[in-house]
């Protein structure tokens, strides 16, 4: 399957048949000018939606024909299954910010984790929800989410094969976040990709953990 980093906290994953899945679609020019992206317009069949706010929310008029998951459960999509396990945005059970979804996705024998905007490190009732992880797509900007230090724990206890970081400061963004390399200096095993996609099998996986940085397509 491929994988392509839009920005912020949007993926496009690519099945190895084709279908195509959208997470967390941000609306470009949102919060005031905040949210500088560009438009995210390239052709999906579903979504899904950790939270509703504006930069994780939003459907385009070139997607109302998607089919759009935005709660928690089991759903089967042609083929990809995915599940819906409820997070919070905040480090006191939502109570400042709500709750935030997280989507894992079985796609080509693999399973895919987003965590949405994940605001506390995880239980371990949560983490047994979540289950095996393969590719780990993680908040590391803090303020709204769990910033570099705590993301690197989630990360160690989810133990995913390949963990990229999303959610952080660059020159498209207008919020308080801070920069990826908060998160990925002095780790190991950061693999720089000349580009916004991979292709990822399950053959190919890494043995151990490792950072995966793909450059913004929508910079």
């Amino acid at each position: 399957m491929k994988i392509r980093y839009f920005a912020h906290s949007s993926f496009l994953l690519t099945s190895a048949k084709g279908i195509r899945l959208l997470t967390d679609p941000y609306e470009a020019g949102s919060y005031g000018g905040a949210v500088g992206y560009k438009k995210i317009d390239e052709p999906t069949d579903a979504i899904s939606i950790s939270h509703n706010h504006a930069d994780h929310n939003y459907i385009s008029r070139e997607h109302d024909k998607a089919r759009i998951i935005r709660e928690t459960g089991t759903f089967v999509f042609k083929g990809i299954t995915i599940r819906g396990v409820s997070l919070y945005h905040d480090t006191s059970r939502g109570s400042e910010r709500g709750a935030s979804i997280a989507f894992i996705y079985t796609i080509d024998g693999m399973n895919f984790c987003h965590l949405g905007d994940l605001g506390h490190t995880l239980s371990k009732s949560e983490l047994a929800e979540i289950g095996p992880v393969d590719v780990l797509m993680i908040p590391v900007g803090g303020t709204f989410t769990v910033d570099a230090g705590e993301a690197g724990k989630v990360m160690e206890s989810l133990s995913p094969s390949i963990c990229l970081p999303m959610h952080y400061k660059t020159k498209s963004v207008g919020f308080n976040l801070g920069p990826l390399e908060d998160f990925t200096t002095g780790r190991a095993k950061v693999k720089t990709i000349n580009g916004s996609e991979a292709e990822i099998t399950k053959a190919s996986l890494p043995q151990g953990i490792e950072i995966w940085v793909l450059k913004p397509f929508k910079l």
